[in-house]
């Protein structure tokens, strides 16, 4: 166990559906998840958008829409005061596509998986926020073609984003946490190997023990808006 973390510490914060489940945000793997329901073949794969556009904007259009009757949770604020901390290297990655962690006040974030409020062209490869529905016939505001947006999330079968700055990051932190994800999603599940090279003191929290709870020197499980605040409270007083 770490009682307390020098300001010249650097933090590296993974997480996962976990964090966002209690917001009311389905996960995707576990029991009863989206993917007991869909086929991701049929929606999260470029093969499926190519088959049926239409289908693919559908399911991320109501997945849009539904960011509008959430709101971030204790353990989404706790993180963005952490970020606020004394801390010089400071970087938070999420696996989740909401926006939870921006609006609880997060802003050294990294979206591995790509966000829900931006669309991407594949015509001109311009990125743009967005909040409302895609479909086959919305232009691109930059290139102003019809039927290349789509939603700026990375699919099976693509490589996730900022994979060269969070690997450099694990590289050299002093401290890595991974909060509520599942440990068995590549290549996220391989960064608490990435951080124990490096040295660092690695935590899991979650609310029951990961695949790969072995890994992590620290471990507490429960609620993240019960247990990231606790553990937080902890880094910033030392106590």
């Amino acid at each position: 166990m770490i009682d307390k973390i020098a300001p010249s510490a650097a933090i590296v914060i993974l997480t996962g559906a976990g964090i966002s489940a209690e917001s009311g945000i389905d996960t995707f793997r576990d029991e009863g998840g989206i993917w007991s329901k869909v086929n991701y073949r049929d929606v999260a794969t470029p093969q499926g958008f190519a088959r049926n556009a239409e289908l693919v904007q559908d399911f991320y259009n109501q997945r849009r829409r539904g960011l509008a009757g959430v709101e971030p949770n204790a353990a989404h604020f706790a993180l963005a005061e952490l970020e606020r901390g004394p801390f010089d290297d400071f970087l938070l990655v999420t696996q989740n596509i909401d926006d939870l962690h921006e609006r609880a006040g997060s802003r050294a974030l990294a979206h591995m998986h790509g966000e829900l409020g931006s669309a991407l062209c594949t015509n001109c490869g311009q990125r743009h926020r967005w909040r409302g529905d895609l479909s086959r016939t919305t232009p691109c505001p930059s290139c102003a073609t019809a039927g290349y947006l789509r939603p700026d999330v990375v699919w099976f079968g693509e490589m996730p984003y900022w994979m060269e700055r969070i690997e450099a990051a694990l590289a050299r932190c002093d401290l890595f946490v991974s909060i509520g994800t599942s440990g068995n999603v590549y290549p996220a599940a391989g960064f608490v190997d990435i951080a124990r090279a490096a040295g660092a003191h690695t935590v899991e929290l979650n609310l029951e023990p990961s695949q790969g709870v072995t890994l992590f020197a620290e471990r507490r499980h429960g609620r993240a808006s019960e247990i990231v605040p606790d553990y937080v409270r902890g880094l910033l007083t030392g106590r």
